[in-house]
């Protein structure tokens, strides 16, 4: 199995694969080993370097990172999957390909979507859950995105439409965006391939479907067993902040923290804050609940 290596960071880890349910999952390893790795799991149409190296590089200083691709993303083989529950599916044949018996996990998005089923499903394998800017299958405010988001997330890649979904739309929010962008490039040597359009296809069925009003789903989340963290910007356009408040309410042993000033992409925003915070989750001993 692959080790890891406290001297890689995410602009020069190397793009690895291992294969499971008939997809070459491409994923990335590093970080400092002694820890359970804390697997990340991207947001729509987010490949390999769609993560902050501020970010994932801050994680990776207190334990292994695992980033990968969900099948037909970047450089993974296969086709891209139009339900979250068949992605969760796939991800678990992709963590059992790596010889992994527990995990920690952290879903952003689509990626928290995709997480809360894996907890779901596998309440064995996941230690601790770290959900960002996401929401519950079934919860209102969900069954797709405004016209002016869903123009921009659905059109092309470009600095402008990520700018106008990822962060808030003031001088400060969209000044530290820049500065993500910057961060975001960084990186020239083995880049991950870009996503498709049958990527945003598939991925936008699966978040339609998710968020198909339906009340019981909700209930759903009261069987999560994993001590969880909720994090969001208190703005979001993609994805009503008020339904982490929603979450924090039903997941036993929830914990909520919310970033000032900041939308869906306020892990970008604000990298150097939301590792500790995810960090110092992750490392905290294991207690009565609340604790």
């Amino acid at each position: 199995m692959t080790t890891a290596s406290e001297m890689i960071s995410r602009n020069n880890a190397a793009t690895l694969s291992v294969t499971a349910a008939g997809v070459d999952f491409a994923h990335r390893r590093f970080g400092r080993l002694g820890e359970l790795p804390l697997v990340m799991l991207q947001h729509y149409r987010g490949n390999l370097d769609n993560w902050d190296p501020a970010l994932v590089d801050a994680l990776a200083a207190e334990r292994e990172v695992i980033l990968v691709d969900y099948p037909g993303v970047g450089s993974s083989t296969g086709d891209p999957s139009s339900t979250i529950g068949e992605t969760a599916r796939r991800m678990i044949a992709f963590i059992a390909a790596l010889g992994l018996d527990q995990i920690d996990l952290l879903g952003f998005s689509i990626g928290g979507f995709v997480a809360q089923e894996i907890a779901l499903v596998r309440p064995t394998l996941v230690r601790r859950l770290v959900l960002a800017a996401t929401g519950p299958k079934g919860a209102p405010g969900m069954h797709g995105w405004r016209d002016d988001i869903a123009a921009a997330a659905r059109g092309e890649s470009k600095p402008e439409n990520l700018l106008y979904i990822m962060f808030a739309h003031t001088e400060a929010s969209q000044a530290k965006g820049m500065d993500f962008l910057g961060r975001f490039m960084e990186r020239q040597e083995g880049r991950d391939a870009p996503t498709s359009d049958a990527v945003r296809d598939a991925q936008y069925d699966a978040i339609v479907e998710w968020g198909i009003p339906d009340h019981a789903a909700l209930q759903r989340l009261t069987g999560i067993k994993s001590r969880t963290l909720i994090i969001q910007g208190d703005g979001d356009l993609m994805i009503p902040t008020k339904l982490s408040h929603l979450m924090a309410g039903l997941i036993p042993d929830a914990r909520i923290r919310i970033y000032p000033d900041a939308a869906h992409g306020f892990l970008f925003q604000y990298p150097t804050d939301v590792a500790a915070d995810v960090n110092a989750f992750l490392a905290r001993k294991e207690g009565r609940a609340g604790s």
